[in-house]
């Protein structure tokens, strides 16, 4: 009888710990596959989004032959509805210390060819401290010149670039290495500048200091002057204002790329190209002011002469616009003012310029995934090259664009 109970006692010992040991492995399976459902992957970081534009330039308009090679090739004759830009956007911070960013445009253009695919960013930023205060970016990016020409189109008011200082960069993009530094605190401030729809420029550093080929984007550097770049800009709170004053240089030599057969210009085509530039913004709460004015010398074509000469150039911008909010709408009127004399070397021949133009324009959104902006133009043009040494135009044209953002 009491070797029945052991033996009873016994197994029974040995049904209850193998339940233990097994309830043992189902508690750490659970574990560690809580543990691998909670892990972040590289890929779980990576954001999509990207917008839309269409635009239609033709309404009221006075003068045909008023064009803006830089601005809108839609502008004037033969100029339709025009999708100006379709962007995707792939950025993620990936690791601790690295993030990356890469936009294509489905709606560039090469020659008569338009909605052709381009590259338009593609960079990595490699943090040197834990809170990436320290930053170095590299790949092709925005050239830290100009708050206009950092601020996306995608939040900008006027539908284009003011010419003065986006002469500077065409498209805003070149390849090469930047250095970024900016507290974490400021860092948090870009980014709410921009989702509290305040337009802002994004994060580009309090302090910037770059080298870059000077060719502008997809473009190979054609000579061994890298340009190198400074800027300085700080966003000051002030009660419940916030302004940002900013200054901003660079130097190098460019290479022209597209001059007419007989003008006269530098056998290597190679031109000297400085600017510095000053900032000042106040974000529209509700009232906003951005004015930017540069000075510097580049190639600029002379027509007395039929030359490709290194000239002054000088110009700048003021924008002066109101917030107003109706429940979940936006209602931004604008006023823009501009001037421009100096050459444009992106351009045929670094085509002259003398600028005088004046915009009055109204955004609305009635959600944050569209915008309508209906703007009035009027602009005095004189733009110049071997082909068309007198070319001065003068209009009025009033312009709409659709944008929608995903």
């Amino acid at each position: 009888m009491k070797r029945s109970i052991s033996k009873l006692f016994g197994l029974s010992m040995l049904v209850l710990s193998s339940q233990l040991v097994r309830a043992q492995s189902d508690t750490v399976k659970s574990i560690v596959k809580s543990e691998e459902t909670t892990k972040s992957n590289w890929y779980d970081n990576i954001q999509i989004r990207g917008y839309l534009q269409v635009r239609y330039n033709r309404l009221l308009e006075t003068n045909p032959d008023l064009k803006c090679e830089q601005c809108d090739k839609s502008w004037g004759e033969n100029g339709g509805f025009f999708i100006r830009r379709a962007r995707m956007i792939f950025s993620g911070q990936i690791s601790k210390r690295v993030y990356f960013y890469v936009q294509p445009d489905f709606a560039s253009s090469a020659g008569t060819t338009g909605h052709i695919v381009q590259l338009r960013d593609a960079y990595f930023d490699l943090g040197l401290d834990k809170d990436n205060q320290f930053r170095i970016r590299l790949g092709q990016s925005k050239v830290p010149y100009g708050f206009e020409n950092m601020q996306s189109s995608q939040n900008r008011l006027p539908l284009d670039r003011n010419d003065a200082l986006n002469s500077a960069v065409s498209n805003e993009r070149d390849l090469g290495a930047f250095f970024y530094w900016a507290p974490k605190t400021t860092r948090s401030l870009y980014s709410s500048l921009v989702k509290d729809g305040l337009k802002g420029s994004g994060d580009y550093g309090v302090f910037a200091f770059g080298a870059y080929n000077g060719q502008t984007a997809n473009q190979f550097e054609r000579n061994d002057n890298l340009h190198i770049v400074s800027r300085l800009s700080y966003p000051i709170k002030i009660k419940n204002q916030i302004i940002e004053p900013g200054i901003q240089a660079y130097s190098g030599k460019v290479v022209l790329l597209s001059t007419s057969s007989g003008v006269k210009k530098n056998d290597d085509s190679e031109y000297l190209d400085q600017r510095a530039a000053a900032s000042f913004i106040l974000y529209p709460k509700p009232f906003g002011i951005q004015a930017e004015y540069n000075i510097g010398k580049g190639p600029e074509y002379n027509k007395y002469t039929d030359s490709i000469e290194v000239q002054d150039l000088k110009g700048g911008y003021i924008t002066m616009s109101y917030m107003l909010k109706f429940g979940k709408q936006t209602l931004i009127p604008f006023v823009r003012g501009q001037y421009y004399e100096g050459g444009k070397k992106h351009e045929l021949d670094a085509r002259s310029y003398k600028v005088n133009e004046y915009e009055i324009g109204l955004e609305w959104q009635p959600h944050k995934t569209f915008e309508l902006v209906v703007m009035y133009t009027i602009s005095h043009r004189r733009f110049e090259d071997h082909a068309k040494p007198d070319n001065f135009q003068s209009g009025n044209l009033l312009r709409l664009q659709a944008q929608i953002n995903f």
